[in-house]
C-alpha cells in the first residue's frame, strides 16, 4: 500500500537525471518541498485552538445569544483560513514561473523575468521573526531590479527547513533547475 506522504520523496530519489521534477503536467503549481514540522505544528495549533472557540460557539448559542455565537463562529472561521494559509505559504512552481506566497501576499514571476536563481550564505530571518542569523538563502534575482532589492525565496532558517538542512538543499537545487530550465525555453 503505497503512503501518499513518502510519494514526494520516492519520487525525487528515483530520478537520476536533471528533470525539474518529476510530475506530468507541469502548467499546474507545485510546491517542490513539503512543509515543514514548525509550519505544520503552528498550524496544528491553530486548528487545535478553532476547535474550542466553536465549542465555545455552540455553548453560546444554547445560552440563547447568537449575537455571542455568531462573533465566536466568525472568530473560528478566520483562525481555520488563517491556519489553511499558513501552510499555503511558500515558493511554488510550474511552467508559468515562479510563485512567492506570502501570509498576506502573492507574488508571481514569469520565468522570461528571472535572471537568476541561486544559493547565497547571509544574515536570514530566523523563523520569519526580525532576528537574523546567518544562513543560506535561495534568491532570486529578477531581470528589471536593483542589486539591492533581492528578498529569499527560501532559507535554512525559516519554518519549512529549521533544522532540515538536507530538505533545504533538495528544494533549493530543485527550484534551481526548474528555473535553468524554463529561463531557457522563456
Amino acid at each position: 500500500m503505497p503512503l501518499a506522504f513518502l510519494t514526494a520523496d520516492r519520487a525525487f530519489d528515483e530520478t537520476a537525471d536533471d528533470a525539474a521534477l518529476p510530475f506530468d503536467d507541469r502548467d499546474h503549481w507545485r510546491r517542490p518541498y513539503r512543509p515543514g514540522p514548525w509550519r505544520v505544528g503552528a498550524a496544528a495549533l491553530l486548528l487545535l485552538l478553532a476547535s474550542f472557540v466553536l465549542v465555545a460557539a455552540v455553548i453560546i448559542a444554547f445560552a440563547d445569544s447568537l449575537a455571542g455565537s455568531g462573533i465566536c463562529a466568525g472568530l473560528a472561521v478566520v483562525i481555520i483560513v488563517s491556519a489553511l494559509r499558513l501552510l499555503r505559504m511558500g515558493t511554488w512552481v510550474s511552467a508559468h514561473g515562479l510563485r512567492r506566497i506570502a501570509f498576506l501576499t502573492t507574488q508571481t514571476v514569469p520565468w522570461a523575468q528571472v535572471a537568476t536563481v541561486r544559493t547565497a550564505q547571509q544574515p536570514v530571518r530566523w523563523l520569519g521573526l526580525p532576528r537574523t542569523v546567518q544562513g543560506q538563502a535561495l534568491i532570486l534575482v529578477r531581470r528589471d531590479e536593483q542589486a539591492g532589492e533581492q528578498q529569499p525565496l527560501l532559507t535554512d532558517r525559516n519554518a519549512d527547513f529549521m533544522a532540515r538542512h538536507e530538505a533545504f538543499n533538495r528544494a533549493a537545487d530543485s527550484i534551481e533547475v526548474w528555473a535553468d530550465e524554463y529561463r531557457r525555453t522563456a
